[in-house]
């Protein structure tokens, strides 16, 4: 019967201090991703969704470094994105969703992003989120991260990333059964 409950997407106590330890140190550090919203709304609307700590908790240990970039009025949702400077590590070498997985003949990596966001409970960015993470630092200068992609594209067999070079942000593209160990993705979640 007691395996019933760690089945919860859930934290321990002492886990989910840490998390939210680490998350206000954080958006302290980077006030110009969030201006004019206050830390303690934030935390009230978190300590209220247990289930959105546990994928904040993945997010975190996963490499992406969550933070507060905007704030959804209508909705009454604070919107994270995965913030660390490169892709997320513990992300890597990924291909993009399961069909392009199962479509390697050999050297299949060990999961795809779109089942790894899932099974987070995260989103992936949509371009249009990237560009706008983009506006806040400097991202991906050294890596790249899979975007949500469109399905016209997705039908023809292709998928995309974007990164930052050059002082500028591109959108390019792979073959969806693609991987790299420079390449991984960036969630999204709305609390």
């Amino acid at each position: 019967m007691n395996n019933i409950k760690s089945n919860k997407r859930e934290l321990s106590p002492e886990q989910r201090e840490e998390l939210l330890r680490a998350l206000k140190a954080r958006f302290e550090k980077n006030m110009n991703r969030h201006k004019g919203l206050e830390w303690a709304k934030v935390q009230a609307k978190l300590e209220a969704n247990a289930e959105k700590l546990w994928s904040l908790n993945q997010m975190e240990r996963t490499g992406g470094e969550p933070d507060v970039v905007g704030h959804d009025k209508k909705a009454g949702e604070y919107i994270f994105f995965d913030c660390s400077a490169e892709s997320p590590k513990g992300r890597t070498s990924v291909c993009y969703d399961r069909e392009g997985l199962e479509s390697r003949k050999e050297h299949k990596p060990a999961n795809n992003a779109m089942d790894m966001a899932a099974g987070m409970g995260v989103e992936l960015l949509t371009e249009e989120e990237y560009q706008e993470l983009q506006k806040l630092g400097d991202f991906d200068t050294k890596t790249s991260s899979w975007v949500k992609t469109p399905a016209d594209i997705r039908k023809l067999g292709g998928a995309l990333y974007c990164d930052r070079r050059y002082g500028r942000v591109f959108v390019g593209h792979n073959g969806a059964q693609s991987y790299y160990s420079g390449r991984a993705f960036r969630g999204s979640l709305r609390v």
